[in-house]
């Protein structure tokens, strides 16, 4: 058995160096270049107008209609999961194995992923249905309009597939794991207690369907985005002059590492490079094809609409919650201590506000873990319901809800593997499906900013 595990280890860990490594950096960062260009650079000029609608359409009530649930609804469900633990711990790692540096390849990543995504909300809301009196769509549906035939359905089925495993369960195992480990070592309780009362809970929130998730997530999404927000400031604010120094750093060590990190690291250009571009893309999930079931839920009057406010998501995950934490990190001179991961970041943290620090960082992993387990179920569902039908949701919810115990207790190396690679598969058919929809997407927005302004 051990070298069963063993062998798939190997295949696990060669196809996530692959796809991380190399692939997946060139495809997603060259498919926002493409619809940045294709755009005329959208997410600048769109940016202002995203503003105002995202805090036009702030509301801790839900106002969705038959027809889809609200923008800020829509928007809430696909931050929830987008801001999870990986904008904790995502930052860390990233600034631990390339140096501060690499925050600035992850604002690069960012930019560039704003035009990804806004292609992919467009495309979710032209090819949207409703099923079963439901409003839904994402990739398999947009897959199967730029394909007929065979190849549309096999790329579509490819990418429900992995969805279900990557988010659904694998993906929900590693942030339950991440609450249940938080709470296990500053509170002393039990992870399995936290694992079952995080899986009740969750599903009771799963069984209410797409409506009962947005209603959850447009009141928690705000709250929890507020609450680390407010934390990083004070943390900033009582380091002084290390802001000044953070973004010295970051600048400099983007094109110059060894002037910051010096020769211990190791650190090149290259490798600040990788890692702010593969951490800043997976958390934020531009050109993942995850947070298009979201967004094809909104009501809007036309599918740009939902475009600009998606590209808001973007900028809120990654140019203001990770860039928090990475200013958190840097300046507070820890970055370098051989500490990674949520571990780093405590240590950040405590360097300011002392044993509380723990406290508050096993707080906002609940939150930021919590809303992403949502966000992913409902992705997931989407997926089942169309391969399986309805019928299968609540078999699905069980069993998301018994990952999530799962979970909680037990940390396998390979299960978070797998997840990576799976995230990293469902890239594929979705910008296939993306990139040959591009006419589709250039005619949508060519019409609309035309509409806008007669």
């Amino acid at each position: 058995m051990d070298g069963i595990t063993s062998f798939v280890s190997r295949i696990v860990d060669t196809v996530n160096t692959f796809l991380w490594d190399y692939a997946l950096l060139f495809l997603l960062v060259g498919a926002g270049i493409f619809f940045t260009l294709m755009l005329r650079f959208i997410q600048v000029r769109k940016f202002g107008a995203g503003m105002k609608s995202l805090f036009g359409n702030f509301s801790l009530h839900g106002k969705g209609t038959e027809k889809g649930l609200s923008s800020f609804q829509a928007l809430t469900t696909a931050v929830a999961a987008q801001v999870g633990t990986g904008n904790i711990a995502g930052a860390a790692t990233a600034i631990a194995a390339g140096g501060p540096g690499a925050i600035f390849w992850m604002w690069v990543s960012a930019f560039f992923g704003m035009a990804t995504i806004y292609a992919e909300a467009v495309m979710a809301q032209k090819t949207r249905v409703v099923e079963d009196g439901t409003v839904t769509g994402g990739p398999i549906y947009y897959i199967k309009y730029a394909f007929k035939g065979r190849f549309g359905k096999f790329l579509a089925g490819f990418f429900s597939v992995a969805v279900i495993l990557a988010l659904g369960f694998m993906g929900n195992m590693v942030q339950s794991n991440s609450i249940g480990e938080s709470f296990s070592n500053v509170f002393g309780v039990n992870p399995l207690i936290v694992g079952i009362i995080v899986g009740i809970v969750a599903g009771f929130i799963f069984l209410g369907g797409i409506k009962r998730i947005a209603r959850f997530t447009e009141k928690i999404v705000p709250l929890m985005a507020l609450l680390y927000i407010v934390g990083c400031i004070v943390v900033l604010a009582m380091t002084g002059s290390g802001v000044g120094r953070a973004f010295h750093d970051i600048f400099v060590g983007a094109f110059d590492p060894q002037a910051i990190a010096g020769g211990m690291l190791g650190v090149t250009v290259q490798k600040a490079m990788r890692y702010g571009v593969a951490r800043g893309l997976f958390s934020n999930e531009a050109g993942m094809g995850s947070t298009p079931h979201a967004h094809a839920t909104a009501d809007v009057k036309h599918p740009s609409d939902q475009g600009i406010i998606a590209m808001m998501g973007v900028f809120i995950d990654t140019f203001v919650i990770l860039t928090l934490t990475a200013l958190v990190i840097v300046s507070t001179g820890v970055w370098n201590n051989g500490q990674t991961g949520s571990v780093l970041a405590q240590t950040a943290f405590d360097s300011v506000f002392g044993s509380f620090g723990e406290i508050f960082i096993a707080i906002c992993m609940l939150f930021f873990a919590f809303t992403t387990i949502v966000g992913w179920y409902y992705f997931g569902e989407v997926n089942v319901r169309h391969l399986f039908g309805k019928k299968a949701i609540k078999f699905y919810a069980v069993l998301v809800v018994a990952f999530v115990i799962l979970g909680s207790t037990l940390k396998v190396d390979l299960v978070w593997n797998m997840s990576d690679m799976f995230n990293g598969l469902m890239v594929l058919p979705n910008l296939i499906g993306l990139l040959a929809c591009a006419m589709t997407i250039y005619r949508i927005t060519k019409e609309y900013e035309k509409k806008k302004f007669q």
